[in-house]
């Protein structure tokens, strides 16, 4: 017997999914924050050699996440993918550009025939690790801030309107870095990423020199993302918040967003528990020399709090893609989500997530069987 669900019960359902998915990439962006260490941490080629070859093992988790994110976005809210998507482009394009830098600098920085050498392709990898990062907390920082856009609701579901909703500003998605806030966040991300990253290659890496200055870029990376997080969490506690009534009608309500964690609170715990987990992952590596395991506190932590800021965002009556054009083109949970058949479908398939997840970890853990070694590099017949 199929199980029944209501309609606002699967677009619930599916803004956690989505959250979930946020929150594991924000998660697997230390590869991301590894990259950027290459220079910064590796002193020799054999540390830099080192450093590409951990976090080239795993970046194929984090693009495949990446895209199974934006996948999950449009299936199951095919009207923000349509407006920020066809709208925004510039900052999703950057965010593109970045990703296939990385991946062909992985795939060709060691290949006969370089002529740019191997250092122009780490560049590459340190853009990627730094810009990416930064442009997608950046383009999540308008989930709280908004966004120029007006969408013609009269032309949904007409297909032969033109279009169902325009942009407003001729920069299409970069205007969001001249809002500081949205920056703060991706700031917040981009340091986040690094200090995941750093704890990773502690856990991966077994090399003493590469160790000590691992941990020296820890310090600065962690006081950055902590003073960067808890400013915009200051910022959103106190400020106004896009909030919708019964009717559907958008309109400006003050500490929103404190009322939100105030009201949910199993929000509020798993938000909490979250940044417990990411501030005890990290100056339990700092406080405890020879401590590597880090990560899996800090990466746990990384995934509740970011779902927690996505709850926010969205649940509660909110509008989690707010238009600073027009309130009432603001998009919400209800009126950008695809039909109830679509979602329930949906829902179906997703059941077998968990097993997905289960072969994830199993490929991790093959992968991570024994710690990266400079003997192991000098060994093995493949390097990145």
């Amino acid at each position: 017997m199929l199980l029944m669900f209501t309609y606002e019960f699967l677009q619930q359902y599916w803004w956690f999914v989505v959250s979930l998915l946020g929150g594991l990439l924000v998660f697997l962006l230390f590869v991301q924050g590894g990259n950027a260490m290459i220079f910064l941490a590796g002193k020799t080629e054999e540390e830099r050699q080192l450093i590409v070859n951990s976090t080239g093992r795993k970046w194929e988790f984090t693009f495949t996440t990446l895209v199974t994110f934006g996948g999950a976005f449009f299936a199951s809210f095919p009207l923000f993918y349509s407006t920020s998507f066809s709208g925004a482009y510039w900052v999703w394009i950057l965010i593109l550009i970045t990703f296939v830098f990385q991946a062909v600098s992985y795939e060709f920085q060691t290949k006969a025939g370089n002529i740019i050498g191997k250092n122009a392709f780490r560049t590459f990898l340190v853009i990627n690790g730094c810009l990416g990062p930064l442009l997608i907390g950046t383009a999540v920082g308008t989930f709280f801030t908004g966004s120029d856009f007006v969408v013609n609701k009269d032309a949904v579901g007409d297909s032969l309107a033109p279009a169902i909703s325009s942009w407003g500003s001729a920069w299409h998605g970069l205007e969001a870095v001249a809002n500081p806030w949205n920056v703060v966040l991706g700031l917040a991300v981009m340091c986040l990423a690094m200090c995941l990253g750093i704890l990773y290659m502690l856990n991966n890496i077994k090399d003493s020199e590469l160790e000590k200055n691992l941990r020296s870029q820890l310090i600065p990376c962690s006081l950055n993302f902590v003073l960067f997080f808890v400013t915009f969490l200051a910022y959103i506690l106190g400020s106004r918040g896009f909030a919708v009534d019964g009717n559907g009608r958008v309109f400006m309500e003050e500490y929103k967003y404190l009322h939100n964690f105030i009201q949910m609170p199993v929000v509020s715990a798993v938000f909490i528990a979250g940044v417990v987990l990411v501030l005890y992952g990290l100056f339990r590596t700092l406080l405890r020399p020879g401590y590597r395991k880090g990560i899996w506190f800090s990466g746990a932590g990384t995934v509740l709090a970011v779902m927690g800021l996505f709850f926010v965002a969205g649940y509660n009556g909110t509008s989690y893609y707010p238009s600073s054009s027009d309130l009432q083109s603001s998009l919400t949970l209800s009126n950008s989500c695809s039909s109830e058949f679509t979602l329930k479908v949906m829902t179906y398939v997703s059941f077998i997530i968990p097993f997905v997840l289960a072969y994830i970890v199993y490929a991790w853990r093959s992968i991570d069987r024994k710690s990266l070694t400079k003997k192991e590099l000098q060994d093995t017949g493949h390097k990145y």
